[in-house]
């Protein structure tokens, strides 16, 4: 049985104890509707663990991928399962495309959530179809012609470390990472790493043939951090060497403006659906951005990272 929900369609599920069959049974319609729709929630499974989210995630996807060049830190269960990224509870995470601006990246997302938080927590779905639609076109077509450049710096202090952003604690095994997937680096006198890259913001869905706002100009830009965390971060560090910032693909600094009119297209078109615990929601990562509200109390949700897609940077 399926419904709706805040503009997100719910398959209600029944509450078995062999759920990876069930699910196995119903993939190809899943994912049929997620590729459709751009996210669904099946509820009712009663997922409650660690194991039983692998089991989900192993049941509906070809492949899970192991993370890299996370921009916040999150544990990581093994299995193809990770927590949800490490971010203070009473501060929203904005609508993005996980990993997009790596040059691999997920397709699909399976989130299950273990415990829902007593009170806010909501997950914010954002169609990026419909954001690319509605964005200025001479912005766009700026970003279009230029792409968008991100810019972070690993250290001990805030961000990520880069061994793990990349899986090594070897300077080679970070070159040649790099090297391989475009991305200019240096390191500093302290062994904090600089890195740089350039890559379109907008993306053609290899199946459906959509175009989408695929990228996180916005989201990692430094005008979406709270102005208290931007003037810290900016002082204690210096205005170039912030954990992550954004610029167009010719790095040229992105305006203030130009940053809070993506955020606020965002908003137009973003959908805010309360976790039940035991919800097992598939996001369809190239066409729908997802995001957090603020929380209270614990809330555990896990995800997987699953079907891996790819693009060649902007500079290729």
């Amino acid at each position: 049985m399926t419904a709706t929900l805040s503009g997100l369609t719910v398959v209600r599920a029944p509450h078995l104890a062999d759920r990876p069959r069930w699910l196995a049974e119903h993939r190809d319609v899943l994912r049929a509707m997620v590729l459709d729709l751009g996210a669904v929630l099946v509820r009712g499974l009663g997922l409650a663990t660690v194991p039983d989210a692998a089991a989900a995630a192993a049941a509906l996807a070809e492949a899970l991928m192991v993370e890299r060049e996370a921009f916040a830190p999150r544990t990581d269960h093994g299995g193809g399962i990770y927590a949800t990224p490490t971010w203070p509870p009473d501060q929203p995470i904005c609508p993005h495309h996980e990993l997009s601006y790596a040059t691999e990246f997920p397709s699909l997302l399976v989130f299950c959530c273990l415990v829902a938080p007593a009170a806010g927590g909501a997950i914010a779905l954002a169609d990026g179809t419909a954001v690319l639609d509605d964005l200025p076109s001479d912005l766009v077509a700026r970003f279009e012609r230029v792409g968008w450049e991100l810019r972070r710096t690993h250290n001990d202090l805030a961000g990520v470390p880069w061994p793990q952003a990349f899986g090594t604690n070897s300077r080679t095994g970070v070159r040649r990472y790099c090297t391989r997937h475009g991305i200019h680096y240096r390191w500093d006198a302290t062994g904090g790493l600089h890195t740089r890259r350039r890559l379109p913001a907008v993306l053609t869905h290899p199946i459906t043939g959509r175009r989408s706002w695929f990228n996180q100009i916005a989201f990692l830009n430094e005008w979406t951090m709270e102005p208290a965390v931007r003037e810290y971060l900016r002082a204690e560090f210096g205005p170039d060497a912030l954990p992550f910032n954004t610029r167009y693909g010719d790095g040229k600094p992105i305006a203030e403006s130009t940053v809070n009119l993506i955020n606020e297209v965002y908003a137009a078109h973003t959908v805010h659906v309360p976790w039940q615990a035991g919800d097992l929601l598939l996001v369809d990562n190239l066409r729908t951005a997802h995001g957090r509200q603020p929380y209270h109390g614990t809330c555990t949700v896990v995800m997987a990272l699953a079907d891996p897609a790819g693009r060649r940077s902007a500079g290729d």
